[in-house]
């Protein structure tokens, strides 16, 4: 169950609690934690579920410059986080209104961006966010890398949140995790076929620009089920598959829960 990926391990004990993390404490980390059973845990003053058996998850911003104040029960955690170097990505070709939308778009990105919102902001008590991820497509190139600045026809835009893998036009892709479906849409103006997975405690991934769609919002998939197949919808240049990991609002580098070499 445990991660194979770039580990830290910590263990903190006294007369009343351990603690342990696997993870890197590095912008744009995923981490899991593991304390005593019934404990109370705060990460930065929010408090976090805990499962029945100990586990908790929380993640560290692209841009984190802050340490982490961890606080279980009525001891306190304080975690440097270390900065990362982001690579300058630069696409071209794309489609002008893609890279700078039409005022008639505006109210359907608003609507789709709620969505994608409240799919994200689940607070459920699944528990497959402790498992370990797998990788979602069999023999792709890795793309494009979280947390690079995106240059789109010249023009500086956000960072890219995900881990591109790109490779043939319907090239089935499995579900990384355990998860309920949240979100499922075929045509999203910038992602196009889009779907979300709560995986529980705030924990989220997305896959997007897809071709197909085989599941539907409230399934319940099984890690290595065939959800769908790659595509070059909404904005993309080529076939390729953009995922993406969440905790609530923070994005996560995907890669932190993957077997990336």
């Amino acid at each position: 169950m445990r991660f194979l990926y770039s580990l830290i391990f910590l263990l903190i004990t006294t007369s009343s609690f351990a603690v342990t993390f696997e993870g890197k404490f590095i912008q744009g980390s995923f981490i899991l934690g593991k304390t005593d059973p019934g404990s109370e845990v705060f990460i930065d003053k929010k408090k976090v579920k805990v499962t029945a058996d100990g586990y908790f998850a929380f993640g560290l911003d692209r841009d984190r410059k802050n340490d982490v104040v961890i606080k279980i029960n009525e001891k306190k955690i304080v975690k440097k986080v270390f900065k990362r170097k982001y690579k300058i990505q630069r696409i071209d070709g794309l489609e002008e209104k893609k890279v700078t939308p039409p005022e008639e778009v505006y109210e359907r990105i608003k609507k789709e961006n709620k969505w994608i919102g409240e799919a994200r902001a689940k607070d459920s008590n699944l528990t497959y966010f402790k498992d370990r991820f797998i990788i979602p497509v069999e023999n792709a190139i890795i793309s494009g890398v979280y947390g690079s600045q995106r240059i789109l026809n010249g023009k500086p835009k956000w960072p890219h949140y995900g881990l591109d893998f790109a490779t043939d036009e319907g090239t089935k892709i499995k579900a990384m995790l355990d998860g309920i479906v949240t979100l499922a849409e075929k045509d999203l103006f910038y992602t196009g076929g889009t779907l979300i997975f709560d995986h529980g405690h705030g924990i989220s991934t997305l896959y997007m620009h897809m071709n197909e769609i085989f599941v539907t919002k409230g399934q319940k998939i099984k890690q290595g089920d065939i959800i769908g197949t790659v595509g070059s919808t909404g904005r993309a240049t080529g076939a390729h598959l953009d995922v993406r990991l969440n905790w609530f609002d923070i994005r996560l580098d995907p890669a932190t829960v993957l077997d990336i070499k």
